[in-house]
């Protein structure tokens, strides 16, 4: 039994440490040694707390290692239009903020492939976070001064809570606003070469079966997510388009037991999609 509860510890651990990043949202906790960011994870000993956040890392390299076996893959990523010097910000919600992501993989790409290049990767997704509070805080993120953004949001707005029929958590119409106003906002401070990522379908079975959601009164449905697909289908800027690949429901491997964020595999996907789309698509 104590086993079996050291390792339910370490997994609730993982997940904080890959989903959970206060030094975003506070930025006097960058300041912070390693020892009080355990703390604040809950996390007795710092030893514990940076094994386990190496081991995302070291999945992400390994991750990046796996899609460079292909000879055809890596000739792609050598042919990114990112140049020497240049900054990458990718923005969104969990799906980017995850310590697993495609932005992540994206890192270690980059950094295996083509380290001499320079290229800082600034990772400004925030986990739970909609195109609203995107929306509010765009003229922060571009002090980065990006030369691209690779934007991945709109998976939260499509939330509902409570029990059936209840609204989406953002309407579509003000998505829709949303990131034309986001897009706008960048443009007048910079214009940096952008590119949106659609969010992933989901699996509902395993939506409706994931007890922190159905406890929460938490829900989602496809019919929304492929709503805001449509929405930036319809922008000007080019589009990873993630929801075909995915399909409907999202293919189970490519999702994590909860049914709505991507798997590693899953962010693989999304990343191989971002090289295609960048190096002339599939």
């Amino acid at each position: 039994m104590k086993v079996e509860n050291n390792q339910q510890m370490l997994g609730q651990w993982t997940k904080l440490i890959r989903m959970q990043h206060p030094e975003k949202m506070l930025k006097f906790v960058r300041s912070f040694q390693d020892e009080t960011l355990a703390t604040l994870y809950g996390i007795p000993d710092t030893e514990t707390f940076l094994r386990l956040k190496n081991s995302l890392q070291r999945q992400t390299k390994e991750a990046a290692a796996q899609l460079l076996e292909d000879p055809a893959f890596a000739d792609r990523v050598d042919q990114l239009p990112f140049r020497q010097g240049e900054t990458i910000v990718g923005l969104g919600e969990s799906t980017t903020d995850d310590l697993l992501s495609w932005f992540e993989i994206l890192r270690q790409l980059l950094e295996l492939r083509r380290p001499w290049d320079g290229i800082r990767l600034v990772n400004e997704g925030l986990s739970g976070h909609t195109s609203s509070q995107l929306l509010g805080r765009i003229n922060g993120t571009m002090a980065h001064d990006p030369d691209w953004v690779l934007c991945m949001i709109g998976g939260n707005d499509a939330l509902r809570f409570g029990p059936e029929p209840s609204p989406t958590q953002v309407s579509i119409g003000e998505t829709s606003r949303n990131l034309a106003e986001i897009r706008r906002l960048a443009q007048a401070r910079g214009n940096p070469r952008w590119i949106w990522i659609t969010p992933t379908t989901i699996n509902g079975e395993r939506v409706e079966a994931f007890p922190p959601f159905w406890q929460g009164g938490i829900g989602c449905h496809n019919e929304d997510i492929a709503a805001v697909g449509d929405v930036m289908r319809n922008l000007s800027d080019p589009v990873v388009d993630t929801q075909a690949d995915f399909g409907l429901p999202a293919n189970a491997l490519w999702m994590e037991a909860d049914g709505l964020h991507p798997s590693l595999a899953g962010h693989q996907i999304i990343v191989t999609l971002l090289v295609q789309e960048l190096t002339g698509g599939k």
